[in-house]
């Protein structure tokens, strides 16, 4: 049998390398070389891309392109957003044009920094509450909840912790993050494929969208009249606030690799602050590249909240334009935290 598993195990490999280089019906005349190593390449670097002629045609020219994007074949790769992506070579000679495709993955060039926090006010927090996504609106705060048959969309009183809205969505519905644009609340579902719009006055659901190549839902933010949703890869994608269609996306990376499980996010300052899932954390991104530029431990702040049974992790990040400072609190938490973060 572990003969059986290894053998499997390098078939499976072959496979994966012999599909992962060079595309095309017919075996290419050509091979396209670049200086990443095992595919990695800092984003403080240059691409250098080469052809291995493999007949030694006579080449009339070649038209090299990355994501689309029409590049040399040193081309500085500070200006392109990070993560995987896709080089072309459209090769043309002897009358006939031949394309070959390459991945590389580029990574960002700084480690990210470490911050801390202080904690400037504790409010009270529904501990019954299945914490996805917080944000402030006009001074209230908004929240969605998850779990089937207990998923929840609520305007509260953050002071006092009181419920002034509650909209209970569907049994069959488990809520996920919301964000707030042009008075309207838009809230995800998470394994559903469909998210739900509301009046932000009166939570009043008047309309609803599907999701594109996003198959779930996680997280929502918005800035400058753009959406965008997290569907726990390490994707972000950017989403028209009019037909929410998925226009294009961000991928999360660190200077060592690509950052999966973004979820609750919220824009601060300029930064998609991101928690992920299952971490006492989040990530401070860089929303132009991907690039994972601060992280936030938030890990002593759960053992501040009532100890029991279902508490979970930490889940929920907003920003009070008001006040100017931050708010986090969890799933199951019965505290709402308002902070200062520190480097």
């Amino acid at each position: 049998m572990p003969t059986f598993k290894y053998l499997l195990i390098i078939f499976l490999s072959g496979f994966i390398i012999s599909c992962g280089s060079n595309s095309g019906k017919k075996k290419n005349d050509f091979i396209l070389q670049t200086n990443a190593e095992k595919g990695n390449i800092s984003n403080n670097n240059t691409l250098k891309l080469s052809l291995i002629n493999k007949k030694n045609h006579t080449i009339d020219s070649v038209a090299y392109t990355l994501n689309n994007n029409r590049i040399k074949e040193n081309t500085a790769l500070n200006s392109f957003k990070l993560g995987k992506q896709t080089i072309e070579a459209k090769v043309y000679f002897d009358n006939e044009v031949e394309t070959i495709t390459s991945a590389v993955t580029i990574l960002n060039s700084i480690a990210p920094k470490i911050f801390s926090y202080k904690i400037i006010n504790e409010y009270p927090h529904d501990i019954t509450s299945y914490t996805q996504g917080i944000e402030f609106h006009n001074g209230y705060l908004y929240e969605s909840t998850g779990q089937y048959k207990e998923s929840k969309l609520r305007k509260i009183n953050y002071k006092t912790g009181e419920v002034l809205k509650n909209i209970k969505l569907a049994d069959e519905y488990f809520g996920e993050g919301l964000t707030i644009l042009n008075n309207k609340v838009f809230q995800l579902t998470w394994k559903e494929g469909i998210g739900f719009v509301y009046d932000v006055e009166t939570l009043e659901k008047t309309s609803s969208f599907k999701y594109g190549n996003s198959k779930e839902g996680w997280g929502l933010c918005n800035h400058d009249n753009v959406i965008y949703k997290s569907d726990g890869s390490e994707k972000i994608w950017l989403l028209n606030p009019e037909t929410l269609v998925e226009e294009s996306y961000i991928q999360v990376c660190t200077n060592k690799g690509k950052i999966s499980q973004i979820n609750e996010m919220e824009w601060i300052d300029g930064k998609i602050y991101a928690n992920r899932y299952q971490k006492n954390g989040v990530a401070i991104i860089n929303p132009q590249n991907g690039g994972v530029i601060g992280v936030v431990d938030f890990t002593p702040l759960k053992d501040l909240v009532t100890q029991h049974e279902k508490l979970d992790v930490l889940n929920g990040i907003a920003y009070n334009p008001e006040t100017k400072t931050v708010f986090v609190t969890g799933k199951r938490w019965d505290k709402l935290f308002e902070i200062e973060i520190v480097e």
